[in-house]
């Protein structure tokens, strides 16, 4: 069941990610910090608990009625409202935006700027990490061109902008970022503010690419728009195309004639074929169980079909190629991208599934052999997995299946040679006797139970049809693959450092009439080898003070002791190990002025800190 209605799942951890990562971290930071001190639990909570409302185990696992998955679906478009809404609330009141002072006072916001409603703007940057960040980032921002009149227009006559012009942006010092242009089109966007009638105006929507300066953990960063920069971006060891090649300095990445990629590890000299390549099987099962059929063949995208490739993006800071082609059963879409001075190759593939009853796959062969078991990601750190190989005949109740789940990561390793495929959050793959990673990208089948499986004789469940569960139509799969090797799998945070910067990178965020901004001063850091951020929460209690406790989650992802320690910008009251429900709490003692807590977590535990 960990291949079923796999959108649902996949969408499922997208909204868990912002909840996670997102929302709940800046609703904590801006009752700490924002200048109203707004409490933003009751709407956190109202999200949370509509997203657990999902996680029934026969919701989440997909194994229920149509009725079920549309009433989980309806539930997803609340949680992603309610996220949009506390990130959205809560950032612009850690960067000190007020729409309300933007509307009534747009000269002191900025309107005659280059971003305000004839043009400027300003872009805020978060870090989401407990760690320094900057590097490449990708951001939308929008240039005014014309107001939208709504009702009857009378004598009114709608203001006009210049819209997009090529820009720059600057930093609070004054130094200029180049930026790269990687899509400009025309659009609507709405401003909303409490006290005033919403806005909406006709706009330039403009995608970029730039190298952000670094931002302090759990940290804001603010740039302006300036005057252009002659040329293009500097970018030492900068992203480029080739041809059918993306390179940066640690690796290459070719598209192959069949759409697969061929990957090249400049650093080691390790060379990786056919990765991502498409293959597609029947599926005679159920949503509980996959089962081939009697007579099943793999249909594996071959060179001999046409493919369609172009570039989207030729760098410095991303470069990216897009390629289409069709198979028997799906049309697929792949974009492959390469950021300047990162070694984890983005893919995102959209599929058009257009047939019943089947189950499409991506392969990455490693040429490393099932020797070795394959480690995927897991809550809060990994789990070791051989393959596969059992006798249907041992198993006459039910034929254990190939296949295994996974949390933001599956990787194999041998010394110096080893590959990881990244995801947003859960997904399904088997690691095969030949040393072939395989992950499911959708199961098509039709059927809540089917009672005359041979690799499950009965029904599991109650017979229902399940046409949804054929998943007909376009689906959006993101991945990341990066080479790793055998010694960083034994430092389980080096690759959990890799699916951070991929998923939770450092974040702009586009204000098109904020005047000066003072970002809080939050500085939030988390030191020590093997420990990763699980949880920036608010306290349950409440803790003292207008700012209420914050609770500091981390877990150790190795297998021996870490000596950790989190770091504030501002001193902290007090400090308190606590359990993972917050009680039991202990006393930790203060440095540097409450600068500085220090603790010690045991292999594989989970560390939880409340701080007022």
């Amino acid at each position: 069941m960990h291949g079923t209605r796999l959108p649902l799942k996949r969408r499922h951890a997208l909204l868990e990610l912002w909840l996670e990562r997102y929302a709940e971290p800046l609703a904590t930071l801006a009752r700490r910090h924002g200048v109203s001190g707004r409490d933003r639990r009751p709407l956190l909570e109202l999200a949370w608990r509509t997203l657990v409302r999902c996680q029934f185990h026969d919701a989440i696992a997909g194994c229920t009625s149509d009725e079920v998955a549309a009433a989980v679906e309806a539930r997803f478009i609340d949680v992603e409202a309610y996220a949009r809404e506390i990130v959205r609330g809560a950032l612009q009141e850690l960067v000190g935006y007020d729409p309300d002072v933007a509307r009534e006072r747009p000269a002191a916001a900025g309107g005659g700027g280059r971003g305000g409603r004839e043009g400027g703007g300003r872009l805020a940057l978060w870090n989401p990490a407990a760690r320094p960040r900057g590097g490449v980032v990708i951001a939308d921002v929008s240039f005014f061109r014309r107001d939208i009149l709504v009702g009857p227009p009378g004598d009114r006559r709608p203001r006009v902008g210049a819209g997009y012009q090529p820009f720059a942006l600057r930093t609070p010092d004054g130094r200029a970022v180049p930026v790269q242009l990687l899509d400009r089109r025309m659009g609507l966007e709405r401003r909303d503010a409490a006290r005033h009638y919403p806005d909406q105006d006709e706009v330039d929507q403009v995608r970029i690419a730039f190298r952000a300066p670094s931002v302090v953990g759990l940290g804001f960063g603010m740039l302006d728009v300036g005057e252009v920069v002659p040329g293009t971006p500097a970018s030492t060891g900068g992203a480029g195309v080739r041809g059918r090649t993306l390179v940066n300095r640690f690796v290459e990445v070719t598209l192959e004639p069949a759409g697969a990629l061929a990957l090249h590890d400049r650093r080691t000299g390790e060379r990786f074929f056919d990765l991502l390549r498409l293959e597609d099987g029947g599926d005679a099962g159920d949503t509980y169980t996959y089962c081939p059929p009697a007579r099943d063949r793999v249909v594996r995208r071959t060179g001999q079909g046409r493919i369609h490739v172009r570039r989207l993006a030729p760098g410095p800071l991303v470069a990216a190629l897009e390629a289409r082609w069709s198979m028997k059963t799906v049309a697929a879409r792949l974009v492959v991208m390469l950021y300047a001075d990162h070694p984890v190759v983005r893919c995102l593939l959209e599929v058009d599934n257009r047939a019943p009853d089947h189950r499409l796959r991506a392969r990455l062969p490693t040429a490393l052999g099932g020797g070795s078991p394959a480690l995927a990601g897991a809550a809060f750190g990994t789990v070791r997995r051989p393959p596969v190989s059992v006798d249907p005949a041992d198993f006459p109740l039910e034929t254990p299946v190939a296949t295994a789940p996974a949390h933001r990561f599956v990787a194999v390793a041998q010394g110096r040679r080893g590959l990881a495929l990244l995801a947003p959050g859960f997904f399904e793959y088997e690691w095969t006797s030949g040393g072939d990673l395989v992950v499911t990208l959708l199961r098509a089948v039709g059927e809540l139970s089917r009672g005359d499986l041979p690799t499950r004789p009965g029904h599991a469940g109650w017979p229902t049809s399940t046409p949804q569960a054929q998943c007909l139509g376009g689906h959006r799969i993101e991945l990341g693959l990066v080479t790793v090797q055998e010694e960083e799998l034994v430092h389980g945070h080096v690759v959990l450092a890799h699916w951070e910067d991929a998923f939770v990178p450092v974040s702009g965020h586009w204000i098109r009439d904020a005047g000066p901004l003072t970002p809080a001063p939050v500085d939030i850091a988390l030191e020590g080898a093997g420990l990763m951020l699980s949880a920036v929460k608010p306290a349950h209690a409440g803790g003292s003070g207008a700012g209420g406790g914050l609770v500091l989650r981390c877990y150790n992802a190795t297998d021996g002791k870490a000596a950790g320690a989190w770091r504030f910008g501002e001193g902290v009251k007090s400090a308190h190990r606590v359990r993972a429900d917050e009680r039991d709490s202990v006393a930790l003692v203060l440095e540097n002025r409450g600068r500085t807590v220090r603790f010690v977590a045991e292999p594989r535990e989970i560390v939880t800190i409340l701080v007022t």
